[in-house]
């Protein structure tokens, strides 16, 4: 015997008219991972009522297994059946029940006889669960200590606090009720202390290990935006959440970072960063403006030591003059002149000292003017 197909879809009217107990699921919430069968039955149409005990079944006890669930029946010894998919369902193998042609005098006596020597229970109760096969979403978490990332736009280590959020989804129903949720539990949430700590742990675990793995890429100000690259690293830690699915049934569908804070050692090390870098631009050309300004030195130097007298030396000095842009004008508002014209303009003060026409202090003060000196 066992549990067999019964209807589909939906309760068949087969038991619209009668007396009939159907169990089903009772309520999930968010954070529901089993939820107890709960005994419904129909009266002609005046509605439903819960009757008998919680998630109890017996002989003829009509199933329905609703979307994104999956139920199992067990005894006070093992899982005795599962069923993953949705539909409706007889069972066949609980005690004798008068909802099964069994009689009405003879199960009840029966029974009460088989609980009065077991403790109220008898040796074969049985009991049926719903597991939640939806996204189990919102589950959250926080860094209890600062998590080390290496930024390498800074080339620093850094520490930073995470909040944010997970979601699982059980896709093993067997393997979940066997390894993850405890023994005869007919009712169990995400929320439990022991089942939160244990997931939330595990998931902290692999998401240090993500940080450390993209911190070889990414700045910690991209962190947020990276949830995909985030979900699929965490995912592919075997030791930690990556081993979720071979071990407990279920598996990491989604994280998300809500916020990153760095912590106030870290602050303070980007705001010197930041400080120290400001100061680095505002002296940044200073090299350069040095290189010029003794450039010009040497040139003003080299055309006083040779005069005219050695015209090589003294085009020289007015073609670097020209490439460093020091003849930037004569006077103020002044055009530049070509290095031609300078040197044109110098040979004519030179004639004009050597007739008498200048003096050598107003030749000196001219030819400076001439070469932007």
């Amino acid at each position: 015997m066992g549990i067999l197909r019964a209807f589909k879809d939906a309760v068949a009217s087969t038991f619209a008219d009668q007396w009939k107990e159907i169990v089903t699921a009772g309520e999930f919430d968010e954070h529901t991972l089993v939820a107890p069968g709960i005994i419904k039955t129909r009266d002609k149409g005046r509605g439903t009522n819960n009757l008998g005990s919680e998630g109890v079944i017996s002989n003829g006890s009509k199933i329905f297994v609703p979307e994104n669930t999956a139920a199992f029946v067990f005894n006070q010894s093992a899982i005795e059946n599962i069923v993953l998919l949705p539909g409706g369902y007889e069972y066949l193998d609980g005690d004798e029940s008068v909802f099964n042609r069994d009689g009405l005098i003879k199960p009840i006596t029966k029974q009460i006889k088989k609980r009065f020597g077991f403790g109220g229970i008898t040796p074969d109760y049985k009991q049926i669960a719903f597991v939640n096969l939806r996204e189990i979403r919102n589950i959250k978490f926080g860094t209890a200590g600062p998590q080390i990332y290496h930024d390498p736009a800074y080339g620093i280590d850094l520490e930073v606090h995470a909040w944010g959020s997970f979601s699982i989804k059980i896709t093993d129903a067997e393997c979940f009720i066997k390894n993850f949720v405890p023994p005869h539990v007919n009712s169990y949430s995400i929320d439990d202390p022991k089942a939160n700590r244990q997931i939330v742990s595990d998931f902290l675990q692999s998401f240090s290990v993500a940080l450390n793995s993209m911190s070889t890429t990414y700045r910690v100000s991209q962190l947020v935006s990276l949830e995909n690259e985030m979900t699929t690293l965490i995912a592919n830690d075997k030791l930690n959440a990556g081993s979720w699915k071979e071990r407990f049934g279920f598996e990491l569908v989604k994280a998300t970072i809500n916020s990153i804070e760095l912590s106030d050692d870290s602050k303070e090390i980007l705001k010197q960063y930041a400080a120290k870098k400001v100061d680095l631009g505002a002296y940044s050309d200073i090299p350069q403006k040095a290189s010029d300004i003794a450039a010009q030195q040497k040139i003003a130097q080299g055309i006083q030591d040779n005069g005219l007298g050695n015209m090589g030396g003294m085009i020289f000095g007015m073609n670097m003059a020209q490439n460093l842009g020091l003849n930037a004008g004569l006077n103020a508002g002044a055009k530049p002149s070509s290095i031609d014209q300078q040197l044109e303009t110098v040979k004519k003060l030179k004639e004009a000292l050597d007739a008498g026409i200048l003096t050598q202090e107003e030749f000196d003060a001219k030819k400076k003017e001439v070469l932007g000196l």
